[in-house]
């Protein structure tokens, strides 16, 4: 249960650290697994705790997310938690308002257009004052796991977020966001190097409140080609890993293990490689031999089932996650979904891919 406040040191003895030994490219009897919104709709007690709720209220409430959080750990045998959050509480923190849209997601009520707009985004941002509920959150559910599974702490990456400040929400196309890389380059970079600064501060304060490991999500990569990932995307995801590791040594804090996940980058693989990441999370898009042979052998790998083939019947998932993990290789490798679980899967095929992931990759290690 999640019950406020108790102290936030003293936190209970890890049980199993498989992940984060998978993570830093020890040795694991068996593949460790998660699932990016592992905490989510496709739960029924999920919609019951949010029923009520809005959602960024629900964010808010560290009861609340921590109750979120565990859900997935009640039901599956997973080996790491992710703390129900989202990315969009940095443009929160930054002066701007999202509001939740039924039927539409998040939508931005003042989205930048001028480049005069970010006058009106706070300059500094005292993350604890801001974000200190999404701090306590973490705190609560490292207590509350008590020492089950590492708990991951994550925030969205600079290019993501000033896509959805500029875009106002989701997009097929990216096309205002990205006009901004195209007219106005040295407004973006600004843009781009204030959010780099708060998720900086965010991610240690994360790992002050008692998160294990970090991920950065990317989930727009794939609206840029190589050159403009590799002039408004790459040089913030490198600066975030060097600024949050050296914070963290100047703090005394944990040198937890960064994943970052750039979705349909593919043509950014070898250069994420080297960004400064213990982990490199993939999208389904990719054939996992061709991810290694650009990654190298130094770097774990996360991912990359497609999420859609848990619609598949049972034995046809065990079957895909052989295969996975045959191509993967079981060790230097985190399996997890290529995208997040969707509302509409099945709790039951859920389990059966922790599952099959669990005996796969214990028998392929004995044999």
């Amino acid at each position: 249960t999640c019950s406020l406040l108790r102290s936030p040191k003293g936190f209970p003895k890890l049980k199993n650290d498989t992940f984060l030994r998978a993570a830093r490219g020890e040795e694991t009897e068996h593949t460790p697994v998660w699932c990016m919104r592992q905490a989510g709709r496709y739960l029924p007690e999920f919609r019951e705790t949010r029923a009520a709720q809005d959602f960024f209220a629900t964010c808010r409430s560290p009861k609340l997310c921590c109750e979120l959080t565990l859900q997935p750990l009640r039901r599956f045998p997973l080996d790491a938690a992710i703390i129900f959050s989202d990315i969009l509480v940095v443009p929160q923190a930054l002066g701007m308002e999202v509001v939740m849209v039924p039927g539409k997601g998040p939508t931005f009520t003042e989205p930048l257009k001028e480049v005069e707009d970010l006058l009106k985004l706070r300059q500094k941002v005292d993350v604890t004052a801001e974000l200190g509920y999404v701090f306590q959150a973490i705190t609560l559910t490292r207590h509350s796991l008590e020492g089950r599974v590492p708990l991951i702490g994550f925030s969205g990456a600079p290019w993501t977020l000033m896509s959805y400040m500029i875009e106002g929400g989701g997009s097929s196309t990216m096309a205002k966001a990205k006009s901004w890389l195209y007219r106005h380059p040295e407004a973006s970079h600004r843009l781009l190097r204030l959010l780099t600064d708060v998720i900086t501060d965010y991610l240690v304060g994360q790992v002050a409140a008692g998160a294990q490991a970090l991920q950065l999500f990317e989930s727009h990569a794939g609206h840029l080609g190589p050159e403009l990932f590799q002039d408004f995307a790459l040089p913030y995801i490198r600066d975030i890993a060097q600024a949050v590791k050296s914070k963290l040594k100047e703090e005394a804090l944990p040198l937890v293990p960064m994943i970052i996940f750039a979705k349909d980058a593919h043509y950014a693989l070898h250069d994420l490689a080297q960004a400064g990441y213990e982990v490199v999370g993939l999208d389904w898009t990719i054939r996992p031999q061709e991810a290694r042979a650009q990654i190298g052998k130094n770097i774990t790998l996360q991912g990359n089932l497609d999420p859609c083939a848990l619609y598949a019947p049972k034995e046809k998932i065990g079957e895909l996650v052989k295969k996975m993990l045959e191509d993967f290789g079981t060790q230097r490798y985190i399996a997890n979904l290529g995208h997040g679980l969707y509302p509409d899967m099945s709790p039951e095929h859920v389990g059966a891919f922790v599952e099959a992931v669990h005996a796969h990759s214990r028998h392929i290690n004995k044999h």
